[in-house]
C-alpha cells in the first residue's frame, strides 16, 4: 500500500519517540546495539542478545533493520517464558525468536508502510499492515520509528514477534 506524503508524514507523526528521543539523538554515532542501550527501555533485548550469541552480529556492518521489543514487550510473555529462552540449551530457539525481528537492509519507516510482507534474517516473513496512522507488524504495534544507528536503523514495537513454529 502506497501512502501520500501528507498521510506518510501523519504516521511519523503519532508514532511516541524512542525512549523520548533518546535514541535518535544517537544518529549514525553509534551500531544499533548501543544505540538499543542508550535509549534505556531494551534492557531484556540486550540481555537476549547476549544470551543467543547476536551482540557481535549487531554490532557488525550490517546495514539491519531491527523491530526491537521493549521491556514491556518482553514483559507481557507468558509467565517463565523469558526465563526457559534465556537458558543457554534454549539458544537456537531465542535465537530464531530475535532473527524473527530483523531485516536484512535499512528500511526507513517511509519504506515500511509501503511494504505489506518483508522477509527477516531467520528465513521467514512478516506482515506489514497500516490502518491511518497504525502501523502493525504481525500482531506488533511499531510506536517509534527511524532511530537510526551507524549500521541500520530500529522501529520500536510493543510486543515480541513469535516466528510460527514448523
Amino acid at each position: 500500500m502506497m501512502l501520500g506524503l501528507g498521510r506518510l508524514a501523519a504516521v511519523a507523526a503519532t508514532v511516541v519517540g524512542v525512549a523520548a528521543g533518546s535514541a535518535s539523538s544517537y544518529a549514525g554515532n553509534k551500531d544499533i546495539v548501543d544505540t538499543a542501550v542508550a535509549a534505556g527501555q531494551f534492557k531484556t533485548l540486550a540481555a537476549a542478545l547476549t544470551a543467543a550469541g547476536l551482540v557481535d552480529t549487531l554490532k557488525g556492518p550490517g546495514p539491519f533493520t531491527v523491530f526491537a521489543p521493549t521491556d514491556g514487550a518482553f514483559a507481557k510473555l507468558p509467565a517463565g517464558t523469558l526465563d526457559t529462552l534465556l537458558k543457554p540449551e534454549n539458544k537456537a530457539q531465542m535465537t530464531a525468536i530475535l532473527t524473527y525481528h530483523v531485516v536484512a537492509g535499512k528500511v526507513m519507516a517511509a519504506d515500511v508502510v509501503k511494504l505489506q510482507e518483508a522477509k527477516t534474517v531467520n528465513g521467514t516473513m512478516v506482515t506489514v499492515k497500516v490502518d491511518g496512522s497504525t502501523v502493525m507488524i504481525n500482531d506488533a504495534q511499531v510506536t517509534a520509528t527511524d532511530a537510526e544507528a551507524s549500521n541500520g536503523v530500529i522501529h520500536v514495537i510493543d510486543t515480541v514477534l513469535l516466528p510460527q513454529t514448523k
